[in-house]
């Protein structure tokens, strides 16, 4: 990724942080932080990652509710941003701290295992 597309990337991160915890809070999603945006060479598309903890919504059904209202956090990238178009916007489920308590706890079974033997 370009110089400039990692600096556009990190301001719009910073733009919607606030606004995604917010809505995740209003929808009763528990935590939501955005982990990373990573732009298109072209600036048009703006992938954002983004983990959601401890929330009576699953985080299937919260990345659903960010997709419906994503010409919302459009608008506040628009406004905040100077970019002469705004990009789209894509969310995705970011699942690494999963994925890694997962592996911890087959290393921990593993190790039990390994030590009864």
């Amino acid at each position: 990724m370009s110089v400039r597309a990692e600096r556009v990337a990190s301001e719009v991160q910073k733009v919607l942080s606030e606004p995604v915890s917010e809505f995740a809070r209003e929808n009763n999603a528990g935590l939501a932080t955005i982990t990373s945006v990573r732009m298109s060479p072209d600036l048009q598309i703006a992938n954002v990652y983004v983990s959601v903890y401890g929330g009576k919504t699953s985080p299937q059904t919260f990345l659903n509710l960010l997709e419906e209202e994503k010409s919302t956090f459009r608008q506040i990238v628009g406004s905040k941003v100077r970019l002469r178009l705004t990009p789209e916007l894509r969310f995705f489920l970011d699942d690494t701290y999963e994925r890694i308590e997962r592996i911890e706890q087959l290393l921990s079974s593993e190790k039990k295992k390994s030590k009864s033997e």
